[in-house]
């Protein structure tokens, strides 16, 4: 059955260009996992050995499923749910994947709509000077006492998603692709002022170093001498799936609006390209910045509240306070691109599932994350008590858990076997001939034996892996 039979392919909204589709889909993976997590992973896993080990799974595991994911979307003109009931074979049960990784897009933007507010808030105490002739521990509790006061982050958390949805009800080409194109042009602007400035700091050498020039030592060993090679590959594969927000139907739905003149690995390898390209560009800045402050780059998810204050506020008055600003402007760019990105596929969820119009979709899945969202604000304080995956950890542990150790490994397996299977699912050959329409660069069908059979060994093996180093 032909994708014309669903009735979609005229009525489906497209993007006004190539370049608008390659910056949402960019901007969907550019997130806090690009400039808060991979800094802080690439400063406690030995540097550019590290970059080195995530670069080739990005290529060997992140490009293959991002392909899949933009086939899916692109055959069915669909939203996660209803794509896999338009291309799956009859009496299969592929579309109940769909509700699952559904789940997760709300899980998501149940904590990420909460460190966006975070983020917001760091901004607006740079320009004011709060860190200013502060001391390391008066930075900390400044982080405690913002964590802390619920009003705040339910009131910044409520504008981060009003915006959210308002820029997704003005339409995907309107609203959507003209607010991420001109996030992502000033996200790329700051990030490289801010990486051409920290060359010029003092004794940001030796971070360069770290940052560039291999240790493969690093990747087998810590400095205590414990054999890490396992937690480390983890890490590096990990990285790979969280950055570009493969697995959950974030990449499918904007294959869903793509025109069939180009072959879908080469948009994903630009997408990745670009994505990769900030990340790097932000260890450009954190890494070397700590080295020349005397900052732990190791300092884990406090790097960016904690230890970067400490970083801008040595940085002089005045000095510091334009630097960290930019800084957290960025971060703000870098998070919203992604919010509106998933918020975007939330919507057309209901949209694809019960022909609600864009305006009711916004209207009920607004009201909604204000809600879904309160637990993890609540985490912080007045639900402190309640440790889910023990000791000091809070809910937002459990719910990038269910996400980045669940969600998004298992879905990126339910999409290769999807793809790969011939009689129970869509099969190869039909992917192969999806993804390779148009010009650009095509998957090679000699991957077939790669993609069927050990990708999804591997898949499995990460999953079990990531469950066993969070109980164990």
């Amino acid at each position: 059955m032909s994708n014309t039979d669903f009735g979609v392919e005229t009525k489906r909204e497209k993007f006004g260009s190539r370049l608008g589709f390659i910056l949402i889909s960019a901007g969907c993976a550019i997130g806090l996992g690009n400039v808060w997590r991979f800094p802080y992973i690439v400063g406690s896993y030995g540097g550019a050995a590290f970059i080195l080990l995530y670069l080739l799974f990005l290529v060997v595991f992140g490009l293959p499923i991002m392909t899949m994911e933009f086939a899916v979307g692109r055959a069915s003109r669909k939203s996660i749910v209803e794509s896999f009931t338009v291309l799956e074979p009859k009496n299969t049960k592929w579309h109940w994947f769909g509700w699952v990784g559904m789940v997760g897009n709300y899980l998501l933007m149940m904590f990420y709509t909460t460190v966006t507010a975070w983020m917001i808030t760091y901004f607006f105490k740079m320009i004011k000077g709060d860190f200013v002739n502060v001391t390391t521990e008066q930075i900390s509790e400044q982080f405690g006492a913002m964590t802390g006061n619920p009003g705040l982050l339910i009131g910044i958390m409520a504008v981060v998603t009003v915006l959210g949805f308002l820029v997704c009800s003005l339409g995907l080409k309107n609203g959507v692709e003209r607010i991420t194109k001109v996030m992502m042009i000033a996200l790329f602007a700051i990030i490289v002022a801010l990486a051409v400035y920290v060359m010029t700091i003092p004794g940001s050498g030796q971070g360069y170093a770290y940052y560039l020039i291999p240790d493969f030592t690093k990747l087998v060993t810590d400095a205590d001498g414990n054999f890490i090679l396992g937690e480390v590959m983890f890490a590096a594969l990990g990285q790979a799936f969280f950055t570009l927000s493969i697995g959950m139907g974030s990449m499918a739905i904007f294959g869903s609006h793509i025109d069939k003149n180009r072959s879908l690995l080469g948009e994903s390898v630009t997408i990745a390209a670009l994505d990769t390209s900030v990340a790097f560009i932000a260890g450009l800045i954190v890494i070397p910045a700590c080295f020349a402050f005397g900052v732990d780059q190791t300092a884990g998810p406090g790097l960016v509240f904690e230890a970067l204050p400490a970083v801008f506020n040595s940085m002089g008055a005045v000095g510091g306070r334009i630097f960290g600003s930019l800084f957290f402007l960025f971060m703000i760019f870098a998070a919203m691109s992604t919010v509106i990105a998933v918020f975007e596929n939330i919507i057309s969820f209901g949209m694809d599932k019960w022909g609600w119009s864009r305006t009711k979709a916004c209207l009920i899945n607004a009201g909604l994350m204000l809600v879904l969202a309160l637990p993890c604000i609540f985490g912080f304080n007045i639900w402190s008590g309640f440790n889910p995956l023990g000791e000091d950890s809070v809910i937002m542990d459990l719910e990038d858990f269910i996400i980045s150790n669940n969600i998004l490994p298992l879905g990126s397996l339910v999409y290769v076997l999807f793809c790969t299977m011939e009689r129970k699912g869509w099969g190869w050959n039909q992917f192969l001939t999806e993804a390779n329409l148009g010009n650009g660069l095509k998957m090679p069908s000699k991957l077939k034996v790669y993609c069927k059979y050990i990708l999804p060994v591997i898949l499995f093996i990460f999953w079990i892996w990531g469950i066993v180093v969070t109980f164990i």
